[in-house]
């Protein structure tokens, strides 16, 4: 705290404000926002943008199960499609392209474990919050739906491209790779934007898709094995929907339950340690005092 404002004396008797600008805390429920076009432009925004990311990755998803089926003989037995790297780079590379595209939008979230846990930072209010929800899991919903529809037959005898526990692991096991891999996601998001990092580090060129992007694609090299990774509860809702078997409701919870989780402890570990907003609320206080 001590280097973000310099004392008179330190800059020649001559005041000089910190070189950025941390944004106030979003309103716990803005109604002004419902008034604005803006506000329903970045609803749409996060719809389209869900859609697009579970098309491009429940088909990539289904390809590979149809590549590697040795009934369907459609590759080389010593080439096994895309693989789990390739899946991994599908979600990761279009969470890189589509927060590109819409971070000036409506941020970028495309994932309701993301917008609950700029919730719990402060970064965006709760009508904000609930609506990009709604919004990205009819977009996954629609997303999933146009796969069934192009390729209905290989959709169901492939999994629909459904998170499910994977065989040989418990529930506890699944939920703990959601939560820390939702953590290590929503983590990266907070850093990727953080505006004095930002002020700090401004030598140093920063894309802030690209570390979200690679963030996605790391957690899912670990985390296919263990649950098909999910660290996005609208990609794995969209999914049960249009599947709709009983395996993947049976799962379902662990879906949302940890993604929650890891997004409220990584907004938690940023916000209030990294960022040491307690300390400096508690200074203010004592302050005014």
């Amino acid at each position: 705290m001590t280097k973000d404002i310099e004392t008179a004396e330190q800059r020649g008797g001559e005041f000089s404000a910190k070189d950025y600008h941390d944004p106030p805390p979003a309103p716990l429920i803005d109604a002004e926002e419902l008034t604005k076009w803006s506000f329903y432009r970045a609803v749409i925004a996060e719809f389209i943008a869900t859609l697009l990311f579970l098309y491009v990755t429940v088909l990539t998803v289904i390809g590979y199960k149809v590549q590697t089926d040795p009934a369907k003989n459609t590759v080389d037995p010593d080439c096994g499609g895309v693989g789990i790297l390739g899946i991994a780079w599908a979600f990761g590379g279009m969470i890189f392209i589509l927060v590109y595209c819409t971070a000036g939008i409506s941020g970028g979230h495309i994932n309701p474990a993301v917008t609950f846990g700029l919730f719990v930072g402060r970064k965006v209010s709760l009508i904000r919050a609930l609506m990009y929800m709604v919004a990205q899991c009819l977009g996954a919903i629609c997303g999933c739906g146009l796969v069934k529809a192009f390729q209905k037959t290989y959709y169901n005898n492939y999994g629909g491209g459904a998170n499910e526990l994977q065989p040989g692991f418990n529930k506890g096991t699944g939920l703990g790779a959601e939560i820390i891999g939702t953590f290590v996601l929503v983590y990266t998001v907070f850093a990727a934007t953080d505006p004095k990092r930002n002020a700090r580090d401004s030598h140093v060129p920063v894309l802030a898709p690209l570390p979200i992007g690679f963030a996605v694609f790391m957690v899912h090299l670990a985390t296919i094995p263990v649950t098909g990774t999910g660290i996005n509860p609208a990609r794995s809702f969209g999914a049960a929907v249009i599947y709709n078997k009983e395996k993947a409701w049976d799962d379902q919870w662990i879906f949302w339950v940890g993604p929650f989780i890891g997004a409220a402890a990584a907004a938690f570990y940023h916000q209030y340690i990294l960022r040491a907003a307690a300390i400096k609320a508690l200074g203010s206080f004592r302050s005014n005092a």
